[in-house]
């Protein structure tokens, strides 16, 4: 038999879906799959978490650079930031930043650098961008693979 872990709902309780978005501006599930996740399979989960993993980590590698995982790792749990320790490194970097970007003097001491082009920027700034790409990449996704006809336009 078969063991796997389930997966958890990426929810994070900021839904925009009830006030009418495609794309949750909280969880950046599309819409169809904040209102049917509880029916999903464990495989049409892992599909979903997958695709939101990959845009996450493809965002934040555009901003932060990891220079030492097992650090990050370490300091994420002394630290009480809640992270999937199977997804990508990336995506805990997110993690710390939406636990901490206030908080956080130094990212040296996570194992993480900022890349060149955000080294003035306060964190919370670089939290709130990566935030914001994130959603984009996931409405132009939604826009392109999901709405209602894309297909036969492509």
């Amino acid at each position: 038999m078969t063991s796997f872990k389930p997966v958890k709902t990426p929810c994070i309780g900021v839904c925009s879906t009830g006030i009418g978005d495609l794309v949750c501006r909280g969880c950046k599930r599309f819409s169809h799959e904040v209102i049917d996740w509880n029916a999903y399979d464990h495989k049409q989960r892992l599909l979903v978490i997958k695709r939101l993993e990959t845009f996450l980590a493809q965002v934040v590698r555009n901003h932060v650079e990891i220079i030492d995982q097992r650090l990050l790792q370490q300091q994420l749990s002394l630290q009480g930031v809640r992270f999937d320790p199977d997804q990508d490194p990336h995506c805990w970097v997110f993690a710390l930043l939406r636990a901490g970007a206030r908080q956080i003097k130094n990212l040296d001491h996570f194992g993480v650098r900022l890349m060149a082009r955000n080294d003035a920027t306060p964190l919370t700034e670089v939290r709130d961008r990566i935030d914001r790409e994130y959603y984009e990449l996931s409405s132009a996704h939604y826009d392109r693979c999901i709405a209602p006809g894309a297909l036969m336009k492509a």
